[in-house]
């Protein structure tokens, strides 16, 4: 049986040229209702994004139906001194600023795709063949009314702190896992 997800094909880029357009058009569609906001401004996030891509390890995957795309992720390598971990507001574990770590900054899916698996496919391919050792990313824990957040503990995140990265931005939940982890 083909189901929507497994009919998706996984493109890898880390060159952000081919995939600018896409990018920003998929996140223009998915924060349509929040667009109006200036840190959710299509402005802003071509900024972050730019920024973003010419950061070390940088590596997006891009899923598409045909030619159409349903949604993405990318991820940029952390180094131990990097501003993701200097605005945690607790102190984090012994070892989690020098285990070699992928920050994964943006997951973007099209409506019509969400609840499909399509989601998972593209942040295990994303992972699958990374070096680092963990995967922390940040999450608006109030996203899909909690729901967001739920979903990235099933896939084994576990919270670690929070953090505000811009001052108009929401208080976001740092979560981290290890990039090999088991079923989720």
């Amino acid at each position: 049986m083909t189901t929507a997800s497994s009919r998706i094909i996984l493109r890898h880029a880390t060159d952000i040229d081919p995939v600018w357009e896409t990018l920003i058009e998929v996140y223009a569609e998915v924060r349509a209702d929040q667009l109006h906001r200036p840190h959710y401004s299509v402005e802003r996030y071509g900024e972050r994004l730019a920024r973003h891509a010419h950061d070390p390890g940088w590596e997006a995957v891009v899923g598409y139906d045909g030619d159409e795309p349903v949604g993405y992720a990318y991820v940029n390598t952390l180094t131990p001194d990097d501003r993701w971990w200097q605005r945690m507001t607790t102190r984090l574990p012994e070892d989690c600023t020098s285990t070699p770590t992928v920050a994964l900054k943006e997951i973007m899916m099209r409506e019509a795709w969400r609840k499909t698996g399509a989601a998972r496919r593209i942040h295990d391919e994303l992972l699958a063949v990374r070096p680092e050792k963990r995967v922390s990313l940040l999450v608006n824990p109030q996203a899909g009314g909690g729901k967001v957040l739920a979903l990235y503990e099933t896939w084994g995140y576990e919270k670690i702190s929070e953090q505000q990265p811009s001052p108009d931005g929401p208080v976001l939940t740092a979560m981290l896992r290890d990039i090999r982890c088991g079923p989720g």
